[in-house]
């Protein structure tokens, strides 16, 4: 298969240097000479009709058109609030260089006509993309059509990135579209309904804090649908079967049932997205329901401390399962907006998922203090339900005064059961067993968000926002084993085999309030005093028991077995930060001071601890140009640990692990600094992106560890030592010759951190420092003619060193799609992965390969459809892990060939 990748590649280069192209630049002035950037010039083929080029003029005024030779062209120019421009310019076989000069007085809506015909377009802090200018055929959701916009970039995952910042809102016409994800959108949105996609750069949802806080950060995505696409339901319904390999024999047994309905107009909105199948389609995994916040703002991000609220989660959603050996899934999703008034808005959306899915791994885990080593078998069967709703009511009736209100509700019932086989290889010998284990939860979870904004006068804002959580969590846990590892007072250890279980309650109830007060002293000056609090208590209850021989319990009632805890954090605060515009910088320094009291009452005693914390932070944007920027942020942070780390009894983390917390912990204390530069040219669609930041923490929450065999028991403590984190990451990418785009990733890690770990030759504590070091480095160039076939290739490596042991993944890759017959479209991707270590003990090769073919006459409403995922029938794919003590290989068994015949009806 390399061979096949290679030849692509010659493909590739064949293709860039195929036709004969002649060079028309020059510069864009306005009457009184001066440079126009981010002027709009278009080229019109005479002869077709069609635009075979277009430019956006740099800040220099200059373009670059590359035309056909011999042909005859009309120039279009256009910039808002000048007039319009035509020229005729006849090419020949010799480059061409001409200035050409605007005159002012421009009609604006004669300047918005040409825009839209224009691929790009800038207009202040939003670039517009026309679609179909981007468009080959092959496309069938949102996410196609953004992989070939210049700047924009979709991961595996769904997230989106524009000029290297995460896309944090999508919306369709204006409305929100499942607010706090992207993923659904970009997965189901029908490409042949997108008329333009708006990138909202400096994005702030609230207008009237827009001037007054730093949103450099902070990007939006806007869908404009095409005319024919609203005040009409649009959308497609889609259903096909097929057959499965299992070894050497095919059933057919795989279906797919995915209807997807819209409908948009000015006042009212629904989305209707379905999904039955078992061929391995999620429409959101486990960790994306986890991930959803819906859109929740980050109100306390000012305050310079964080409270995380942990998730008793026992590890089920931390499984891998997009790719599991088997995946049942059955989705439904609605997403509505209504405006009762002008003024007034109402939104949301509910989620309902259900999942069965089948994994089977196998990993070899050494302990990097003693070298002991364990293979592990584990074979867990998931089955997964869960349900979101979201409402939002979003008052405005005029400039001056916003009120929202939005509740997020969330619950899911998850089981896990997994059998496992072990052998411990120790001082060369070795013993192994056979291991079941169960889990069980239903966490609930409500969030509540209250805003008022009000502008006093037009200098002076109030910001009031009010965020309560609750969240309910119950987790099960049961381990069946032949040797139990641990010493429990009260543990009866002569049953045949050991069944241990464990019951846990934890409730949390978290209220964060602030008052926000901003004055604008000057138009480029102001001041925000910030007055809030942080108050959170928690339960947790727990319990272990044995179930004996003939079927009776043993409770462990002993206080170290048990857990009866209350938990009280409270984090009063005051924040003042003064942002101000000097020439070509802006510059926000700012502090926070805090009062912190903690209370926890378990062992029939209290602990409390009070203290006082100054924090500061500043931050400096150095605007070089209109999109060329150096950002500095530096912020001092506290972190506090919820109750799950606080409670002194015992807690179950696995068959082979036992935890116990600590109630005397203190807070973490962070210094965080970033740097950051970012360009983006529009004439030539030059993106570079480079980010560093390096974070130092002091008696940062660590953990002591004593493993026996490959048993461990750990407790947190407060290191003395601190730890380090330093991570690198820049992009480069760009257009050129209109149909052709390049790019280059690289992201390098490095971790430093310390923990106390048993040391069985000296019978010792002893500190241990551990470092890890993740280089990734990837290139990619792609393709988008109308007419032709389009080729993406790419080629990424990620080493992953932990203490010195070495893992490399080595990973080309190739994408074609091309639409042909006015009606067909092939599409394919293939990727190679080469995974080994530095020794060579571990030297495996996998390879993935997709493929479909499709009809659809242009203005039919039938398509026809046949895929193939995982061609080359692929049993299983490699992976590595580091955890501070122990080093894990493992190898991941997956989904096998599965061949479908889909039928798809758009409406």
């Amino acid at each position: 298969m390399m061979k096949t990748f290679y030849t692509l590649l010659a493909s590739f280069i064949s293709i860039i240097g195929f036709s004969q192209n002649v060079r028309f630049e020059g510069t864009v002035l306005e009457s009184g000479k001066a440079p126009l950037e981010m002027a709009n010039v278009m080229a019109v083929n005479q002869a077709t009709k069609g635009m075979d080029a277009y430019a956006i003029t740099n800040d220099k005024g200059k373009f670059v058109l590359n035309l056909k030779a011999n042909s005859t062209y009309t120039i279009k120019l256009s910039y808002i609030g000048m007039q319009n421009k035509e020229l005729t310019v006849v090419t020949k076989t010799e480059n061409i260089n001409q200035n050409i000069t605007m005159e002012a007085g421009g009609i604006q809506l004669d300047g918005v006509e040409i825009v839209r015909e224009m691929p790009v377009s800038i207009k202040g802090d939003t670039i517009v993309y026309n679609a179909d200018s981007f468009k080959s055929g092959t496309e069938k959701k949102l996410e196609d059509v953004l992989k070939k916009l210049p700047g924009v970039e979709v991961n595996a995952d769904g997230e989106v990135e524009v000029e290297g910042k995460k896309v944090s809102k999508l919306m369709v016409e204006g409305k929100d579209f499942f607010d706090g994800d992207t993923k659904l959108g970009v997965k189901n949105i029908p490409a042949d309904a997108i008329d333009k996609v708006q990138v909202l750069r400096n994005y702030n949802e609230i207008s009237q804090l827009k001037p007054l806080e730093n949103n450099e950060e902070n990007v939006a995505m806007n869908i404009k649908l095409k005319e024919g696409k609203k005040n009409f339901w649009f959308g497609d319904m889609t259903a096909g079967g097929g057959t499965g390999s299992q070894g050497t024999a095919s059933k057919f047994d795989r279906y797919i049932v995915n209807p997807k309905v819209f409908y948009y107009n000015p006042k009212f909105s629904v989305n209707l997205i379905s999904n039955f199948n078992n061929i391995g389609e999620l429409p959101l995994t486990i960790q994306d329901y986890f991930k959803m916040t819906g859109g929740f703002r980050g109100m306390m991000k000012k305050g310079g401390s964080t409270f995380n609220v942990a998730s008793n989660d026992l590890g089920i959603s931390a499984l891998r399962n997009n790719r599991a050996k088997e995946i049942e899934t059955k989705f439904g999703a609605t997403n509505f907006s209504y405006n009762p008034t002008k003024s007034w808005t109402l939104s949301g959306f509910g989620i309902l998922s259900y999942s069965n899915t089948q994994i089977e791994t196998q990993s070899q885990t050494t302990i990097l203090a003693s070298k002991t080593q364990t293979n592990t078998g584990e074979k867990p069967i998931q089955q997964t339900n869960y349900g979101l709703v979201k409402m939002s009511s979003s008052y405005k009736p005029n400039t001056n005064f916003q009120f929202d209100y939005d509740v997020l509700m969330k619950k899911s019932s998850q089981t896990e059961n997994s059998f496992i086989d072990r052998e411990t290889i120790m001082n060369g010998s070795s013993n192994s067993e056979t291991i079941s284990t169960y889990k069980k939860q239903n966490p609930t979870s409500v969030n509540q968000n209250f805003s008022i904004y009000y502008t006093l006068k037009e200098k002076s804002v109030f910001d009031v926002e009010i965020q309560h959580l609750y969240q309910d969590e119950n987790p099960f846990y049961n381990a069946n084993l032949r040797v139990q590892p641990f010493q429990l007072i009260g543990y009866d250890g002569t049953q045949n085999r050991n069944d241990l279980n464990q019951n846990r309650f934890v409730k949390t109830n978290k209220l964060d309030s602030k008052v926000d007060y901003y004055y604008m002293i000057t138009p480029k000056t102001n001041f925000n005093i910030t007055f809030g609090d942080t108050y959170s208590y928690q339960n947790f209850n727990s319990s272990i028991f044995q179930m004996m021989d003939n079927g009776t319990q043993n409770n462990l009632t002993d206080a170290s077995n048990t857990n009866q805890v209350n938990y009280n954090f409270n984090d009063a605060f005051i924040g003042l930060h003064y942002k101000m515009l000097l020439g070509k910088f802006t510059i926000t320094p700012g502090f926070s001071g805090h009062t912190y009291t903690m209370t926890n009452q378990q062992l029939g005693t209290d602990v409390t601890n009070k203290f006082s914390k100054f924090l500061p932070d500043v931050y400096v944007l150095y605007q070089i140009k209109k999109s060329e920027t150096l950002t500095y942020n530096y912020s001092l942070n506290n972190a506090f640990t919820d109750i799950s780390k606080l409670v002194q009894g015992y807690i179950l983390n696995g068959y082979n692990s036992l935890f116990r917390g600590n109630r005397n912990l203190e807070n973490a204390t962070s210094q965080v600094h970033s740097l950051r530069y970012f360009k983006y040219n529009m004439f030539n669609f030059e993106n570079i992106f480079a980010n560093a930041t390096y974070t130092k923490t002091i008696d940062a929450v660590k953990s002591i560890v004593k493993f026996v065999d490959a048993n461990q028991t750990s407790t947190p403590y407060n290191s003395n030592f601190a730890d380090e984190t330093a991570t690198v990451m820049g992009a480069y990418g760009r257009s050129f010759l209109k149909n052709y785009k390049a790019s280059a990733n690289v992201n390098v890690n490095w971790s430093k951190f310390n923990n106390i770990q048993f040391t069985p030759a000296t019978s010792s504590y002893d500190p241990v420092a551990t470092e890890s070091f993740t280089q990734t480095y990837s290139v990619k160039a792609a393709t988008n003619f109308k007419n032709m076939p389009n080729i993406e290739l790419g080629y990424s490596t990620t080493i992953n060193e932990y203490n010195h042991t070495k893992y490399y993944t080595n990973t080309p890759s190739a994408t074609l799609d091309y639409y042909f017959l006015k009606g067909f479209a092939f599409v394919t991707d293939y990727q190679y992965y080469h995974y080994f270590n530095k020794d060579n003990t571990i030297n495996n090769n996998y390879q993935f390969l997709n493929a479909s073919l499709s009809y659809q006459n242009k203005d039919g409403k039938f398509e026809y459809k046949i895929g193939a995922t995982n061609v080359l029938n692929t049993k299983s794919l490699n992976d590595n892990s580091f955890n501070q003590f122990t080093i894990s290989s493992s190898q991941y068994f997956v989904q096998p060939r599965y061949v479908i015949l889909s039928l798809k009806y758009n409406l």
